[in-house]
């Protein structure tokens, strides 16, 4: 609903700003696939983390061409920037420690004896009471 005395804050970009934005994606997108081909480890020394790592800069170009211009965050003021962008970046930080944390400190528990006696006589059949099953699926009972 717009108020009469308040001030738009509609963006009008010019229509060449979206079509090069767009043009620039385009190439972003090629770049991506054409680097997915590439062995970056191999040439870095890092293994795949070297991989990912380029794909994801890649990708936060692309993102940021988006958030700039699409979503006309270009032209928003330090609170709409604290709360749009940096805010969910910083709890998606704290979640990621947490996540760290628990998978790299869990107790792996050892396994009960039972299940280790009950997995070890498993393995023990008896042939003559064990029905015998041919090549061509048929039962054969002895």
């Amino acid at each position: 609903m717009h108020i009469p005395d308040q001030e738009s804050r509609g963006h009008i970009l010019p229509r060449k700003t979206y079509l090069l934005t767009g043009a620039a994606l385009l190439v972003l997108t090629v770049i991506t696939v054409a680097a997915s081909f590439v062995d970056w480890g191999g040439i870095t020394g890092l293994g795949f983390a070297a991989n990912i790592t380029v794909a994801m800069l890649i990708a936060t170009v692309k993102a940021m061409l988006v958030i700039m211009v699409f979503m006309h965050m270009k032209y928003e003021g330090w609170l709409t920037w604290g709360f749009g962008l940096i805010y969910p970046i910083v709890i998606f930080i704290i979640l990621m420690i947490f996540l760290v944390t628990d998978v790299f400190l869990r107790v792996v528990p050892e396994e009960p004896a039972i299940l280790k006696e009950a997995s070890q006589s498993s393995l023990m059949i008896d042939a003559k009471a064990a029905p015998r099953v041919a090549l061509n699926a048929e039962i054969i009972v002895e």
